[in-house]
């Protein structure tokens, strides 16, 4: 006997449903076989849903705006290399808790193999937890944890690709004509090398090409990223429908934010670049009306690294909205550029660009997360300053390696391309804030400096608008692991030094008065419970930038219902004075004590948090 839909699904159903049939009609040429099969889908997945989350979608549905607030505060972690199962984050959530995270990411725990996965992101099976990590019960009871404690539960979603080892896959190159249609196969080489001329690769060095020879088929198959993950062909609407299902699959296990990998890449088209191309936002616009019907607590998190101009569309627009929050890639390459530099004008130039967006825009910001820094800068601004792309690139990677005078910093390169002269970065907040190289060294005054910028960069993290979020292992300072070095599995691929295994000995030591890990934990908890207790530090608190007449110093203004906070960031190890046009007197959160800031000094790698009400 068919289940009885209730009034709440059967509303959101009808107020979307001629969008979405608008939509779905036009990408898939009037398929109503295919749409009937779509929206028999949504209502099985909500009769699939638990009342547990019916409950958790109508107290997040009660307040839409909840994630704009100033009490975000999210952590990314590695389930293996946080305590090596799912058991083991239930086993600590009291340590989650202490850090104050009320936003999970767990970096992807799905069915992948073992040496061909990408760390995770090589899927062959979406509804089930790889069983090193547990099983997707252990995930269903994590996340309702999670929900009783008030945390959200983040989780990659890689709908750009499969495994080869995916199910659809392994009956593709056995001749399943069916299934070769959810990729993209040809019989030779004829149109990919059509699409190469105007594709670009993503890993040149490291996987040339977007396409790969498939013996047993005898075909040859579309392979962006790597070869053994094999691009879906949106096109075919079985793709957008189970895919759809597979996403709505996880929200029902308890994930509640969803992370859209590679979104931009999802919709390929010949004589394209196949990035960004309209169709995609279609895609992405159902996926958030399927989410909104089925599962209303859920967000979409679009992953989109490139500059603001080209991430912003991923928003929609008020009446048509798509992802409910995306990456601030840009600011965190140009926080790492005005590190090695001390010169904080292209940051000024790019928050300036930020703080101009509608406030209903919320972004995800991070110092430090699983994968590379790419240096992908505003070069045309930086031009106007003398700085050459090709020779700057190999300054900054110089100088976070310690190869430059007097940097401390210490990564590793990723992808290197010596024909281009262009590399990316890898590293932990810590080491390359010259932390590791001091403690290396035993020299007091390096390490002072070293934390105290680790500490700034944090505070700079808390002082934007958006949801901030450390990379697990921050929060205590953790270096570089390069262990991976020995591994066979990972020796070839530098973004394992960031990706190391917490040790819990020296979590322990944050409640060791004096230690790296107690002065960097306490001060960045301090921070954070100031801006969770400081209205000012919502996302929709009006931003500018503050001239401090020194380009060593960046100032940052915010005001949000009768508070105002002036903040200060010396990107200098030297003390710096600056000179601002505020005449009013201000009460340093950090300090409680009142003072003016027309005139102020900040010590090297100091920073300010200044406040005023009215």
């Amino acid at each position: 006997m068919k289940k009885k839909t209730d009034a709440g699904f059967r509303k959101r159903f009808e107020e979307n449903i001629d969008e979405l049939r608008w939509l779905y009609m036009e990408l898939y040429h009037n398929d109503e076989r295919a749409f009937k099969y779509f929206c028999d889908m949504l209502e099985r997945a909500y009769h699939e849903r638990s009342e547990t989350l019916k409950n958790w979608d109508k107290k997040r549905t009660e307040k839409p705006g909840w994630y704009h607030d100033n009490e975000r505060y999210g952590m990314l972690m590695y389930v293996e290399n946080f305590d090596k199962t799912i058991q083991g984050v239930r086993d600590h959530l009291d340590y989650i808790n202490e850090v104050g995270v009320n936003y999970l990411h767990l970096m992807p725990l799905l069915a992948s193999p073992e040496g061909r996965s990408d760390g995770g992101y090589a899927v062959s099976d979406f509804k089930t937890v790889e069983p090193k990590y547990g099983s997707i019960e252990d995930l269903a009871m994590l996340s309702e944890e999670c929900h009783n404690e008030d945390i959200s539960i983040c989780l990659d979603f890689v709908m750009n690709h499969t495994s080869e080892d995916h199910e659809w896959a392994r009956r593709a190159r056995k001749g399943d004509i069916e299934c070769q249609k959810r990729y993209f196969f040809y019989d030779n080489w004829d149109i990919p090398d059509q699409f190469e001329k105007t594709v670009p690769q993503v890993f040149p060095q490291t996987a040339p090409g977007n396409f790969t020879w498939c013996e047993e088929a005898q075909k040859v198959v579309m392979t962006t990223f790597y070869p053994y993950q094999w691009d879906l062909n949106y096109a075919n609407p079985v793709v957008f429908n189970d895919m759809t299902e597979n996403l709505l699959y996880l929200c029902n296990k308890g994930v509640d934010i969803v992370r859209l990998d590679a979104t931009p890449y999802i919709w390929k088209e010949l004589g394209t670049n196949c990035r960004n191309l309209p169709q995609v936002h279609s895609l992405v616009r159902m996926m958030r009306i399927a989410s909104e019907i089925v599962a209303p607590g859920t967000l979409l998190l679009g992953e989109i690294v490139m500059e603001p101009k080209e991430v912003v569309p991923y928003f929609g627009t008020p009446e048509k909205p798509e992802c409910h929050l995306l990456y601030n890639v840009t600011t965190m390459a140009s926080t790492w550029h005005t590190v090695a530099t001390a010169d904080v004008r292209l940051l000024r130039h790019q928050l300036g660009t930020i703080f101009a967006l509608p406030k209903e825009y919320v972004f995800l910001n991070y110092l430090r997360c699983h994968d590379d820094i790419g240096w992908g800068l505003d070069y045309k601004f930086l031009q106007n300053f003398g700085f050459n792309e090709v020779a700057h690139k190999k300054y900054l990677n110089d100088y976070f390696r310690g190869y430059v005078y007097g940097s401390n910093a210490r990564g590793e390169l990723y992808n290197d391309d010596p024909r281009l002269g262009d590399a990316r970065l890898c590293g932990t907040t810590a080491s390359l804030s010259g932390i590791e190289a001091a403690e290396y060294e035993k020299n007091q005054e390096k390490l002072k400096r070293g934390i105290a910028l680790d500490i700034m960069l944090h505070a700079f993290l808390l002082t934007q608008s958006g949801i901030p979020v450390l990379y697990s292992g921050d929060e205590i300072g953790m270096l570089n692991d390069y262990t991976y070095h020995d591994n066979p599995l990972r020796a070839s691929d530098s973004r394992y030094l960031h990706r190391g295994y917490l040790n819990w000995d020296e979590v322990k030591r944050r409640k060791t008065k004096g230690t790296r890990q107690n002065q960097i934990f306490t001060a960045i908890d301090k921070l954070r419970k100031l801006r969770f207790a400081n209205e000012v530090f919502h996302s929709e608190a009006d931003t500018w930038i503050v001239d401090t007449s020194n380009d060593h110093v960046l100032g940052i203004g915010r005001y949000y219902n009768g508070q105002k906070l002036i903040a200060f960031f010396n990107f200098s190890k030297d003390p710096q004075k600056i000179y601002t046009a505020e005449r009013e007197e201000y009460k340093n959160m950090l300090t409680r004590t009142k003072t003016y800031i027309e005139r102020y000094e900040l010590g090297g790698y100091e920073f300010a948090w200044l406040v005023k009400k009215y």
